[in-house]
Protein backbone atom coordinates (compact mmCIF):
# COMPACT_ATOMS: atom_id res chain seq x y z
CA UNK A 1 0.00 0.00 0.00
CA UNK A 2 1.38 3.67 -0.75
CA UNK A 3 1.97 5.63 2.04
CA UNK A 4 -0.36 8.61 2.29
CA UNK A 5 2.06 11.74 1.12
CA UNK A 6 2.16 14.51 3.56
CA UNK A 7 -0.65 16.73 1.29
CA UNK A 8 -2.95 13.82 1.88
CA UNK A 9 -2.72 13.62 6.01
CA UNK A 10 -4.57 15.99 7.50
CA UNK A 11 -1.74 16.67 10.68
CA UNK A 12 1.37 15.64 8.95
CA UNK A 13 3.50 16.74 12.29
CA UNK A 14 0.96 15.40 14.60
CA UNK A 15 2.10 13.80 17.95
CA UNK A 16 0.42 10.69 19.00
CA UNK A 17 -0.89 13.14 22.27
CA UNK A 18 -1.98 15.66 20.03
CA UNK A 19 -3.80 13.44 17.60
CA UNK A 20 -5.31 11.33 21.15
CA UNK A 21 -6.90 14.72 22.42
CA UNK A 22 -8.49 15.75 18.91
CA UNK A 23 -10.22 12.49 19.45
CA UNK A 24 -11.79 13.22 22.52
CA UNK A 25 -15.71 13.99 21.74
CA UNK A 26 -16.00 17.03 23.34
CA UNK A 27 -13.25 18.40 20.80
CA UNK A 28 -14.40 16.15 17.76
CA UNK A 29 -18.06 17.03 18.28
CA UNK A 30 -17.76 20.91 18.48
CA UNK A 31 -15.00 22.07 16.14
CA UNK A 32 -13.58 21.19 12.40
CA UNK A 33 -10.42 18.81 12.38
CA UNK A 34 -7.90 21.61 11.82
CA UNK A 35 -9.28 23.81 14.64
CA UNK A 36 -9.44 20.64 17.02
CA UNK A 37 -5.74 19.91 15.99
CA UNK A 38 -4.65 23.74 17.13
CA UNK A 39 -6.74 23.15 20.39
CA UNK A 40 -4.75 20.01 21.26
CA UNK A 41 -1.46 21.99 20.90
CA UNK A 42 -2.48 24.60 23.03
CA UNK A 43 -4.17 22.51 25.87
CA UNK A 44 -1.40 19.57 25.78
CA UNK A 45 1.44 23.01 25.95
CA UNK A 46 -0.21 23.36 29.25
CA UNK A 47 0.89 21.20 32.86
CA UNK A 48 -1.77 19.77 34.37
CA UNK A 49 -2.24 21.37 37.89
CA UNK A 50 -0.99 19.44 40.51
CA UNK A 51 -4.57 19.07 42.46
CA UNK A 52 -5.52 16.95 39.62
CA UNK A 53 -2.64 14.34 41.07
CA UNK A 54 -3.62 14.96 44.82
CA UNK A 55 -3.98 11.51 46.54
CA UNK A 56 -5.30 13.15 49.70
CA UNK A 57 -7.49 15.62 47.71
CA UNK A 58 -9.05 12.30 46.16
CA UNK A 59 -9.51 10.69 49.45
CA UNK A 60 -11.40 13.74 50.35
CA UNK A 61 -13.55 14.13 47.24
CA UNK A 62 -14.62 10.09 48.34
CA UNK A 63 -15.46 10.85 51.53
CA UNK A 64 -17.73 14.47 50.77
CA UNK A 65 -19.33 12.26 47.87
CA UNK A 66 -20.18 9.05 49.57
CA UNK A 67 -21.48 11.69 52.20
CA UNK A 68 -23.26 13.47 49.85
CA UNK A 69 -24.98 10.96 48.36
CA UNK A 70 -25.95 9.36 51.91
CA UNK A 71 -27.72 12.70 52.27
CA UNK A 72 -28.72 13.17 49.00
CA UNK A 73 -30.78 9.61 49.39
CA UNK A 74 -32.46 10.72 52.02
CA UNK A 75 -34.57 13.54 50.07
CA UNK A 76 -34.43 12.19 46.66
CA UNK A 77 -37.63 9.85 46.81
CA UNK A 78 -39.62 13.60 48.25
CA UNK A 79 -37.96 15.84 45.22
CA UNK A 80 -38.44 13.13 42.94
CA UNK A 81 -42.43 12.97 43.55
CA UNK A 82 -42.18 17.38 43.40
CA UNK A 83 -40.60 17.23 40.13
CA UNK A 84 -43.55 14.38 38.45
CA UNK A 85 -46.10 16.58 40.19
CA UNK A 86 -44.36 19.72 38.66
CA UNK A 87 -44.79 18.46 35.03
CA UNK A 88 -43.97 15.70 32.28
CA UNK A 89 -40.22 15.14 32.09
CA UNK A 90 -37.56 12.88 33.57
CA UNK A 91 -36.31 13.35 37.32
CA UNK A 92 -32.37 13.61 36.48
CA UNK A 93 -30.62 15.63 33.49
CA UNK A 94 -27.57 14.83 31.93
CA UNK A 95 -25.31 16.99 29.82
CA UNK A 96 -22.30 16.72 28.18
CA UNK A 97 -18.92 18.68 29.43
CA UNK A 98 -15.47 19.25 29.32
CA UNK A 99 -13.37 18.02 31.84
CA UNK A 100 -9.68 17.53 32.50
CA UNK A 101 -8.07 18.56 29.64
CA UNK A 102 -11.11 18.06 27.24
CA UNK A 103 -12.13 15.22 28.37
CA UNK A 104 -16.02 14.68 27.68
CA UNK A 105 -18.35 13.11 30.44
CA UNK A 106 -21.88 13.16 31.34
CA UNK A 107 -22.56 15.33 34.30
CA UNK A 108 -25.85 14.73 35.97
CA UNK A 109 -28.27 17.03 38.34
CA UNK A 110 -32.05 16.82 38.96
CA UNK A 111 -34.18 18.39 36.26
CA UNK A 112 -35.29 22.25 36.73
CA UNK A 113 -36.26 22.80 33.47
CA UNK A 114 -39.14 21.95 31.00
CA UNK A 115 -38.75 18.92 28.79
CA UNK A 116 -37.70 20.94 25.68
CA UNK A 117 -35.25 23.55 27.49
CA UNK A 118 -33.05 23.24 25.20
CA UNK A 119 -35.03 24.10 21.65
CA UNK A 120 -36.69 26.95 23.07
CA UNK A 121 -33.17 28.24 24.51
CA UNK A 122 -33.18 30.46 21.23
CA UNK A 123 -36.03 32.48 22.45
CA UNK A 124 -34.89 33.47 25.80
CA UNK A 125 -32.60 36.15 25.93
CA UNK A 126 -29.16 35.38 27.13
CA UNK A 127 -28.00 38.37 29.87
CA UNK A 128 -24.69 37.71 30.39
CA UNK A 129 -21.30 38.38 28.66
CA UNK A 130 -18.91 35.96 26.47
CA UNK A 131 -19.28 32.46 26.36
CA UNK A 132 -22.02 31.84 29.25
CA UNK A 133 -25.66 31.60 29.29
CA UNK A 134 -28.13 32.96 31.89
CA UNK A 135 -31.50 34.84 32.11
CA UNK A 136 -31.99 35.62 35.63
CA UNK A 137 -36.20 35.15 35.05
CA UNK A 138 -35.70 32.00 32.74
CA UNK A 139 -39.33 30.68 31.48
CA UNK A 140 -37.78 27.52 30.85
CA UNK A 141 -37.39 26.83 34.70
CA UNK A 142 -39.94 24.98 37.01
CA UNK A 143 -41.84 26.01 39.93
CA UNK A 144 -39.43 22.92 41.58
CA UNK A 145 -36.70 23.82 39.61
CA UNK A 146 -36.27 27.42 41.43
CA UNK A 147 -36.64 25.82 44.60
CA UNK A 148 -33.51 23.36 44.13
CA UNK A 149 -31.78 25.87 41.94
CA UNK A 150 -32.04 28.09 44.91
CA UNK A 151 -30.81 25.40 47.93
CA UNK A 152 -28.65 23.60 44.96
CA UNK A 153 -30.20 20.87 45.64
CA UNK A 154 -30.03 20.28 41.66
CA UNK A 155 -26.42 19.77 41.89
CA UNK A 156 -26.68 16.42 44.40
CA UNK A 157 -26.10 13.99 41.64
CA UNK A 158 -22.78 15.30 40.90
CA UNK A 159 -21.29 13.68 43.61
CA UNK A 160 -21.68 10.48 41.60
CA UNK A 161 -19.49 12.25 38.97
CA UNK A 162 -16.95 12.89 41.57
CA UNK A 163 -16.82 8.89 42.94
CA UNK A 164 -16.40 8.15 38.86
CA UNK A 165 -13.47 10.42 39.32
CA UNK A 166 -14.90 13.24 36.50
CA UNK A 167 -14.71 15.56 38.63
CA UNK A 168 -13.91 16.90 42.36
CA UNK A 169 -15.37 18.72 45.34
CA UNK A 170 -13.81 21.86 44.75
CA UNK A 171 -12.36 22.43 41.17
CA UNK A 172 -13.18 25.39 38.21
CA UNK A 173 -16.69 25.16 36.47
CA UNK A 174 -17.13 22.57 33.73
CA UNK A 175 -17.84 24.22 30.85
CA UNK A 176 -20.03 22.99 27.68
CA UNK A 177 -18.98 21.64 24.55
CA UNK A 178 -19.99 24.63 22.75
CA UNK A 179 -18.34 27.05 25.08
CA UNK A 180 -14.98 25.32 24.73
CA UNK A 181 -15.15 25.45 20.77
CA UNK A 182 -14.99 28.97 21.08
CA UNK A 183 -12.32 28.85 23.45
CA UNK A 184 -9.41 31.64 23.09
CA UNK A 185 -5.75 30.85 24.26
CA UNK A 186 -5.90 31.63 27.39
CA UNK A 187 -8.99 30.18 28.75
CA UNK A 188 -7.46 26.73 27.92
CA UNK A 189 -5.73 26.79 31.38
CA UNK A 190 -9.30 26.24 33.14
CA UNK A 191 -9.32 22.58 31.81
CA UNK A 192 -6.01 21.65 33.30
CA UNK A 193 -7.96 21.21 36.57
CA UNK A 194 -10.61 19.01 37.49
CA UNK A 195 -14.02 20.66 37.07
CA UNK A 196 -15.66 20.75 40.63
CA UNK A 197 -19.64 20.87 42.54
CA UNK A 198 -17.86 24.36 43.96
CA UNK A 199 -15.12 26.16 43.39
CA UNK A 200 -14.12 30.20 43.50
CA UNK A 201 -17.12 31.23 41.38
CA UNK A 202 -19.36 29.44 42.96
CA UNK A 203 -18.71 30.39 46.78
CA UNK A 204 -18.07 34.04 46.07
CA UNK A 205 -20.15 34.71 43.48
CA UNK A 206 -22.29 32.55 41.76
CA UNK A 207 -25.01 33.39 39.93
CA UNK A 208 -24.15 37.31 40.81
CA UNK A 209 -21.34 36.91 38.62
CA UNK A 210 -22.61 36.96 34.79
CA UNK A 211 -19.41 38.29 32.85
CA UNK A 212 -17.51 35.02 31.27
CA UNK A 213 -14.10 36.67 31.24
CA UNK A 214 -14.84 37.12 35.35
CA UNK A 215 -15.29 33.82 36.12
CA UNK A 216 -12.03 32.54 34.12
CA UNK A 217 -10.27 35.17 36.26
CA UNK A 218 -11.57 33.45 39.28
CA UNK A 219 -10.80 30.21 38.03
CA UNK A 220 -7.33 31.23 37.65
CA UNK A 221 -7.01 32.71 41.13
CA UNK A 222 -8.33 29.47 42.44
CA UNK A 223 -5.48 27.27 40.45
CA UNK A 224 -2.93 29.98 41.95
CA UNK A 225 -4.24 29.42 45.38
CA UNK A 226 -4.41 25.77 45.74
CA UNK A 227 -4.17 23.89 48.97
CA UNK A 228 -6.01 21.36 50.98
CA UNK A 229 -6.50 23.63 53.29
CA UNK A 230 -8.17 26.72 50.18
CA UNK A 231 -10.47 23.26 49.00
CA UNK A 232 -11.72 23.02 52.68
CA UNK A 233 -12.34 27.02 53.18
CA UNK A 234 -14.08 27.12 49.85
CA UNK A 235 -16.10 24.51 50.65
CA UNK A 236 -17.50 26.15 53.84
CA UNK A 237 -17.92 29.58 52.14
CA UNK A 238 -20.16 27.77 49.87
CA UNK A 239 -22.39 25.68 52.34
CA UNK A 240 -22.86 29.36 54.31
CA UNK A 241 -23.60 30.64 50.42
CA UNK A 242 -26.24 28.01 49.71
CA UNK A 243 -27.60 28.19 53.31
CA UNK A 244 -27.96 32.27 53.27
CA UNK A 245 -28.66 31.64 49.29
CA UNK A 246 -26.34 34.27 48.47
CA UNK A 247 -26.44 34.72 44.64
CA UNK A 248 -28.65 32.01 44.04
CA UNK A 249 -30.50 31.80 40.69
Amino acid sequence: MTPATSSQRPFPSASPNAIAYTEHPAIAEAVSPLRSYSIALQALSLKVHPSAHSRLKRWIDLCGAVLGLGCFGLVLPWLAIAIRLDGKGSIFYRQKRCGLRGKSFYIWKLRTMVPNAEILKKTVENQAKGFIFKNENDPRITRVGRFLRKTSLDEFPQFWNVIKGEMSLVGTRPPTLDEVSRYRPHHWQRLQVKPGITGEWQAKGRSSVDDFETIVAMDMEYQARWSIAYDLRLIWMTIGAVIQRRGAC
